[in-house]
C-alpha cells in the first residue's frame, strides 16, 4: 500500500501509522495508538531485562605455603560458592621469595581444581600476572529436572510391567 493511503487510513481512524519492521522489504507499518505501541515495547524490554541472569564472580585468596586446614576452610568456601552458581575467581598471593618459586602457586590451584572438578570446570587457566596466579572455576550446568508427574508415570509404568506376566501365567 502507498505511503499516502496509509496515511489517510490513520488520520481517519484517529489512529497513528507505526512502523514496526524497518528492516523487511517492504517496510512493515501498523494503523495503531503509538503511546501504547511504546508502552508494550518498553513493558517487553524490563520483562527481558528481569529475566537476564547476573554473573557473579566471588574471589578466594590463598598464599602459597597454607596449612591444610585452612586449605579446607578456603576449599569448604569455594565449593559454597559453586554451589549457589557463582564463578570463583582464586587468587595466590606470592610475597617476597615465593615469587621465585610460582610452581608452587600453580600445583596448589590444580589441586583445588581436582578438588572442586564435580562442582565446577576451570574456565580460566590458571595464569601469572605481578605478584598474583589467578584462575577462575565456573559452576557446572546442572541436568534439567523432570517433573515429578513424569516420574510417578513411569514408575506407574513399570509397575504395570511387572503386573503383566504374572497375569499370563496364571491364565
Amino acid at each position: 500500500m502507498r505511503i499516502e493511503d496509509a496515511l489517510r487510513l490513520a488520520q481517519e481512524a484517529e489512529l497513528d501509522l507505526v512502523e514496526v519492521a524497518a528492516q523487511a522489504r517492504p517496510p512493515v507499518c501498523k494503523l495503531m495508538d503509538f503511546g501504547k505501541f511504546k508502552y508494550e515495547s518498553a513493558q517487553k524490554a524490563r520483562e527481558s531485562r528481569r529475566n537476564q541472569q547476573l554473573t557473579v564472580i566471588k574471589e578466594q585468596k590463598l598464599r602459597p605455603k597454607i596449612d591444610t586446614h585452612d586449605y579446607e576452610t578456603k576449599k569448604r568456601n569455594v565449593v559454597r560458592f559453586l554451589e549457589g552458581g557463582n564463578k570463583v575467581k582464586v587468587t595466590i598471593m606470592f610475597r617476597g621469595r615465593e615469587q621465585s618459586r610460582p610452581e608452587l602457586g600453580f600445583r596448589l590451584l590444580q589441586r583445588l581444581a581436582e578438588d572442586v572438578v564435580d562442582l565446577g570446570v576451570v574456565e580460566a587457566a590458571p595464569k601469572q600476572d605481578g605478584r598474583n596466579m589467578t584462575m577462575v572455576i565456573a559452576p557446572l550446568k546442572k541436568p534439567a529436572k523432570r517433573p515429578a508427574h513424569a516420574d510417578s508415570a513411569a514408575a506407574a509404568d513399570g509397575a504395570a510391567t511387572e503386573a503383566a506376566p504374572a497375569d499370563e501365567t496364571q491364565v
